[in-house]
């Protein structure tokens, strides 16, 4: 028998929460593009986990918004905020859904995927090795957007995600997000993986 997760409320800022959800939504259509038109399982995967991320949020807005309304008049106001909410998951959902056809071996026409790989930015995620030169540094530290053309958009520690990490410094396993071109992103990964000591 498969156990369900329960989720702990926890008390939290709405628009701290909205504003997560946003971040995590546009960061799952990213990846969920990317992953449809390349064909990345890898960037599947972590669609799949930002939806039970976004479950969680939907949940403790939930409850924090009926936590807040004392009488009817704050119910009515409080429930425009439900529907971003709701909204936002919609679109989450949307991701997923995209992202189960990759892992379902469901491919995008190769017409279309030629089209798009002519775009000049693309996505990839990488694990960060025990050896390599970026662990221990900050993405500010690393200035990758000027060195290579490429730049490190979201970190996942474990369950902890991290949208837009500058300040946050890379840690062994931890699991990177990034976008650029294809050329940087080739050296991002080599550089994240140990092979090499620099960023070419």
């Amino acid at each position: 028998m498969n156990k369900v997760k329960k989720t702990e409320y926890k008390p939290a800022p709405v628009r701290e929460t909205l504003l997560q959800m946003k971040d995590i939504s546009e960061l799952m259509i990213d990846l969920a593009y990317s992953a449809a038109l390349f064909h990345n399982k890898m960037l599947a995967e972590e669609v799949m986990e930002l939806e039970t991320k976004i479950d969680d949020l939907v949940y403790l807005l939930n409850m924090n918004l009926m936590l807040a309304a004392r009488d009817k008049r704050d119910a009515e106001q409080l429930a425009g905020v439900a529907k971003v909410g709701s909204l936002t998951n919609a679109i989450s959902d949307a991701a997923a859904d995209i992202a189960s056809l990759v892992l379902h071996d469901i491919k995008v026409h190769p017409v279309v995927r030629e089209v798009f790989q002519r775009a000049e930015e693309h996505l990839t995620r990488v694990v960060i090795d025990e050896n390599s030169f970026m662990a221990g540094k900050t993405v500010d530290d690393l200035e990758l957007a000027a060195e290579v053309g490429a730049d490190i958009i979201a970190l996942r520690r474990g369950m902890f995600w991290d949208i837009n990490p500058d300040k946050e410094l890379l840690m062994p396993g931890d699991v990177v997000v990034a976008r650029g071109t294809k050329d940087g992103l080739e050296s991002l990964v080599k550089a994240a993986r140990a092979e090499a000591d620099h960023l070419e």
